[in-house]
C-alpha cells in the first residue's frame, strides 16, 4: 500500500501536480486549486474571453524561440508558421529574430500584414497555386523551395529578375512517426526522389532550374515529417543531403551554398544533442566531401509554441456508466489531432481544488462523431460537475490552425497571456461570421 493511499488527502495533492513534461513552466496551481495560465487566473479568463478558448503564453514562445538560436547561432532558425500562424505570434518570433516559414499565399498575407521582412520569408509545400505563387513574388519573398517539374516550369515563367530557389529532396529517411505525418520516405508526395531511377527525381529538377533564367538554385531542401523525436534521423538526413550537394557539384560544376533540413521536432526534442550531432554529421560528410559548408536553415514549429499553448472547455455534461464521459463545449473542429493522427492529450479540473477519488474518464466533445474524443481515462475527480472548468495542455501548435466550423460551431478566440496581463490574439468567431460567406 503507497503513502497516497494511506492518506487519500495526499493522493489528491499528489494528482494535482502539474507535470512539467506536459504544462507551460509558467502555469501554477493556486490556493484554492484554480488554475493560473502566466499569472492569470483562468476562471477570469474564461469569464472575460468565453470558452472554448485557446490560451498562449507568450513568454514560452519567447523563450523556445532563444533557445533554438543559442543552440544553432550558426544556422537560420526558420518558424514553421503551418503550426500557429497569427501577427502577433508571427510579431513575436520575428522580433527574437527568427526567419519565417510559409505554405500558402495566405500565410505570407498574416506575415506581410505583421510586418515580417520578405527576406527573411521562405515559401514550401507540395501545391504552389499560381496565387501562392505571385503571392510570394509580389512581396518579394527571400526563398521558394521548389517541389515539381511543373511547378519549377511555371515560377520560372511567372517570376522576374533572378527568384532565389531550393529544391525540396526526399531523403529516405524514416523519423519514426506516424504514416500520415511522416514525409522524408519514397512513395509520398513531397519532393524530389534521390533515387535515379525515378522519373522526377533530383537530376531532372537541378536540369529544369538551370534551364529558368528567372531562377537561381542556391540550395537543398528536405523533411522528415512531423512529430520526429530521433536526433540520429536528422543526422542521416544531413548525410545524404551533403551527398547530394556534392552530386550537384560533380553533375553540373554547380557549388550549392543553402542546405535546409527542415523541422519537425517533437515537444520533447534533444535541442542540445540536436545541435551537437548535427554540426559532427555536417562537418565530417563536408570533410570526407571537399564540400564547404553549407548555410544551414531549421524549421521548428511545434518546438516553439505547442507547450507554449492550452486550451480551457466548460462541462456541459458528465455521464456515468460503463464509463464516465465528460462532455464539454468544444471538441474536433477546435482539435482534431486526436481524430486525425491518433494524438493523446491529457486534462485536469482547472477552476477549484477537489478531495474527491480521481477516476479515470474521457473528456469528450460536442460533435456528431463518435470519435470526438479530446482526452481518453484522464484521471479526473468523481464530483466533477456541468459548470466546470477542463483545462488540456499542449494545445499551443496545430490547433488553430486546424480548427474547423463543423457543426456550424465558431472557432475559439485565441488569447495571448504574458506575466498575468491577457490580450485578443485572434477573437472568437460568431454566427454572423459563419453567415457571411454563405451568400446563397
Amino acid at each position: 500500500m503507497t503513502l497516497a493511499e494511506l492518506l487519500p488527502s495526499l493522493g489528491c495533492a499528489v494528482a494535482d501536480r502539474l507535470d512539467p513534461a506536459e504544462w507551460p513552466p509558467g502555469t501554477r496551481i493556486g490556493r484554492d486549486g484554480e488554475l493560473l495560465f502566466a499569472g492569470a487566473p483562468v476562471t477570469e479568463l474564461a469569464a472575460r474571453f468565453g470558452t472554448p478558448a485557446y490560451l498562449l503564453d507568450e513568454a514560452h514562445v519567447r523563450r523556445q524561440a532563444r533557445a533554438y538560436r543559442e543552440a544553432l547561432p550558426e544556422a537560420e532558425v526558420a518558424f514553421a508558421g503551418k503550426a500557429l500562424c497569427t501577427r502577433s505570434v508571427l510579431r513575436w518570433v520575428a522580433e527574437e529574430g527568427l526567419s519565417l516559414d510559409t505554405c500558402s499565399g495566405g500565410e505570407i498575407a498574416v506575415a506581410r500584414a505583421a510586418g515580417f521582412p520578405a527576406s527573411r520569408i521562405l515559401l514550401h509545400g507540395n501545391v504552389k497555386t499560381s496565387e501562392d505563387l505571385k503571392t510570394a513574388l509580389g512581396y518579394g519573398v527571400g526563398r521558394i523551395v521548389l517541389d515539381s517539374l511543373d511547378e519549377i516550369e511555371q515560377l520560372g515563367a511567372l517570376a522576374h529578375g533572378r527568384q532565389e530557389v531550393l529544391i525540396r529532396v526526399v531523403p529516405g529517411v524514416d523519423g519514426g512517426t506516424h504514416a500520415a505525418i511522416t514525409t522524408g520516405t519514397e512513395g509520398q508526395k513531397f519532393g524530389f526522389s534521390l533515387l535515379p531511377r525515378v522519373t522526377d527525381n533530383l537530376d531532372r529538377a537541378v536540369a529544369a532550374v538551370l534551364a529558368q533564367p528567372s531562377l537561381r538554385l542556391t540550395g537543398l531542401h528536405c523533411h522528415l515529417g512531423s512529430e520526429v523525436s530521433r536526433v540520429d534521423a536528422y543526422e542521416r538526413a544531413a548525410r545524404r543531403m551533403v551527398e547530394a550537394l556534392a552530386h550537384v557539384r560533380e553533375t553540373y560544376g554547380l557549388e550549392l551554398t543553402h542546405l535546409d533540413l527542415g523541422g519537425g521536432h517533437a515537444v520533447d526534442f534533444d535541442l542540445a544533442g540536436y545541435a551537437r550531432r548535427l554540426r559532427v554529421a555536417l562537418g565530417y560528410e563536408c570533410s570526407v566531401r571537399d564540400f564547404p559548408m553549407p548555410r544551414l536553415t531549421v524549421e521548428p514549429g511545434r518546438a516553439i509554441v505547442a507547450r507554449a499553448g492550452i486550451t480551457v472547455y466548460r462541462v456541459c455534461a458528465v455521464k456515468r456508466g460503463s464509463r464516465t464521459f465528460v462532455a464539454v463545449d468544444g471538441g474536433m473542429s477546435d482539435n482534431p489531432r486526436p481524430a486525425l493522427y491518433g494524438a493523446r492529450y491529457t486534462a485536469r479540473l482547472a477552476n477549484r481544488y477537489s478531495r474527491a477519488e480521481r477516476q479515470p474518464m474521457m473528456v469528450v466533445g460536442r460533435h456528431c462523431e463518435a470519435g470526438d474524443v479530446l482526452a481518453h481515462d484522464v484521471p479526473l475527480p468523481a464530483d466533477v460537475r456541468p459548470g466546470d472548468l477542463i483545462a488540456v495542455p499542449g494545445t499551443g501548435a496545430y490547433h488553430h490552425s486546424l480548427a474547423s466550423n463543423y457543426n456550424q460551431v465558431g472557432r475559439p478566440p485565441l488569447v495571448g497571456v504574458r506575466d498575468g496581463v491577457a490580450s485578443l490574439l485572434v477573437r472568437r468567431e460568431t454566427e454572423e461570421d459563419l453567415l457571411a460567406r454563405d451568400v446563397g
